[in-house]
């Protein structure tokens, strides 16, 4: 009795334990992708109909891919869960994309050490121009009769080209700004820093962010953040909701089979390798048929990489470089042009690597290790090839009537010079008739020196001996 005593007290302990709800912990660590995206939103979704507390949302990223942002963004805004994203540890970041992704959340928080910002659009690719570069000044105006007609119209010609040229940089410029204000002003922080975040690629780090209105909390590790959590209170729809955080334990939350499937395809890098892979292997089953192991993983890495590719911005001219290059390294095999088409082919494979995908951010771009490494193999390759080429032209014939030129044999009956059908041979167990232009004997060892028709030509193998010994004498004095 005493033991079921203990027992039931144990259970009774324990009933708070297992009742305790669990925060969800997501973490974003790296580049985001459509394979991080498709992560994150699912389990906002899944998040909905198994209730958790909130959503802690850990941050240490560059940036990412713009649409990709804004799916984990469109899923936050939808979500009746509060999101709260954190910054950490220190050192970490919320770059470009991680900015976008903190504005957006209900609850926003960095450790120390860490910083967010810098969130213009990658695509632009470079410095957008102001209105002043687009419109002349008054002072312009007012100065704009003393020139000529000329120039004046080659002013308005220059003016109207780069309006042109950057208009849809402004446009998407302007977008992304009016993006990032909307997601300040319905969290309630400040927007005219976020714009400053857009437009000039401003950055804070967590103290500044704190200071001036970016972020809300500002905590060393996670049970200090759930501390500052507890009690806090904030608009969720069109209820208020409070944290009870302070005791509360998480539940990370992990990627599926088929969303770390999706993540490791999404990279650059595994995309570029596995269509190499792809294209060898098609290769290599077309030129030696066999069981068609080549030929079925080629297709199966060739499918994988397109599959990566309509995830990824790339460029349709690096594909056509990249293609045309491996084309002209496969046509120095198969009609050798001692370099020339497999360097333009090493060319344009390199070129293709760097231009494949569109993008100035470094997480989106193939490593140039692995460039560097498939290049420098294809051009083994090809120095190969063009080796065993040459190799194969000295190589004398060994089958068909050239490959009897320089045989010995054995003369089967005297052989007159100078004299056609002069006498027989034996040659490899076969009986030739011949011609020469010495005197020969039978018995006598001959060579075969050329071959019309069915009559060799051949001479006594001791002069043609010493024949070659004295032009090696001779190319050794020179």
């Amino acid at each position: 009795m005493k033991w079921r005593g203990v027992v039931l007290l144990l259970l009774m302990l324990s009933l708070p334990v297992l009742a305790q709800e669990r925060y969800w912990q997501l973490d974003i660590s790296g580049p985001i992708g459509s394979g991080t995206a498709d992560f994150i939103v699912t389990e906002l979704k899944q998040a909905q109909v198994e209730q958790p507390p909130f959503i802690l949302l850990t941050l240490d990223t560059p940036g990412g891919l713009y649409s990709a942002t804004r799916d984990i963004i469109s899923a936050m805004l939808a979500s009746t869960i509060p999101v709260v994203a954190y910054v950490a540890p220190s050192g970490a970041r919320a770059a470009s994309a991680g900015t976008y992704i903190m504005y957006a959340s209900h609850v926003a928080a960095m450790a120390l050490g860490t910083h967010l910002g810098a969130a213009t659009p990658v695509q632009l690719g470079g410095a957008i121009p102001s209105s002043s570069t687009v419109q002349p000044t008054v002072a312009q105006a007012n100065t704009s009769d003393n020139v000529t007609p000329t120039a004046a119209e080659d002013d308005a010609d220059s003016d109207k080209s780069a309006a042109d040229s950057t208009a849809m940089e402004r446009k998407t410029l302007n977008d992304a700004i009016a993006y990032i204000r909307s997601l300040a002003q319905l969290r309630e922080r400040n927007a005219d820093w976020a714009e400053l975040a857009v437009r000039d690629a401003a950055t804070l780090t967590a103290t500044e962010a704190l200071a001036q209105n970016v972020i809300e909390l500002l905590a060393a590790n996670q049970p200090a953040l759930l501390l500052a959590l507890d009690g806090r209170e904030i608009q969720l729809g069109d209820t208020r909701y409070v944290f009870a955080s302070s005791q509360l334990t998480g539940e990370l939350r992990q990627p599926d089979w088929r969303q770390r499937f999706i993540i490791i395809i999404s990279n650059p890098n595994i995309t570029y390798l596995l269509m190499l892979v792809g294209i060898y292997g098609l290769l290599l089953e077309f030129y030696s048929p066999g069981f068609g192991v080549a030929g079925v993983t080629g297709a199966i890495c060739l499918l994988l990489a397109i599959m990566g590719m309509q995830m990824l911005p790339f460029n349709i001219i690096g594909l056509a470089l990249l293609g045309l290059g491996l084309a002209l390294m496969i046509g120095e095999g198969m009609a050798p042009s001692f370099g020339i088409l497999g360097g333009g082919g090493l060319l344009a494979f390199a070129l293709g690597s760097l231009l494949l995908f569109d993008t100035p951010d470094k997480a989106f771009r193939i490593a140039w290790p692995i460039i560097t490494a498939f290049a420098l193999v294809s051009l083994g390759l090809m120095v190969v090839v063009i080796r065993m080429i040459i190799k194969q032209r000295n190589i004398q014939p060994v089958s068909g009537h050239q490959a009897m030129i320089g045989l010995e044999g054995v003369a089967l009956t005297d052989i007159a010079p100078n004299m056609l059908n002069a006498g027989y041979v034996m040659v490899q167990g076969e009986r030739w008739r011949v011609k020469s232009q010495h005197h020969i004997i039978a018995q006598q060892t001959i060579m075969v020196l050329a071959i019309n028709n069915l009559t060799l030509s051949v001479a006594p193998a001791a002069i043609q001996y010493a024949g070659k010994q004295a032009a090696d004498k001779q190319e050794e004095s020179h």
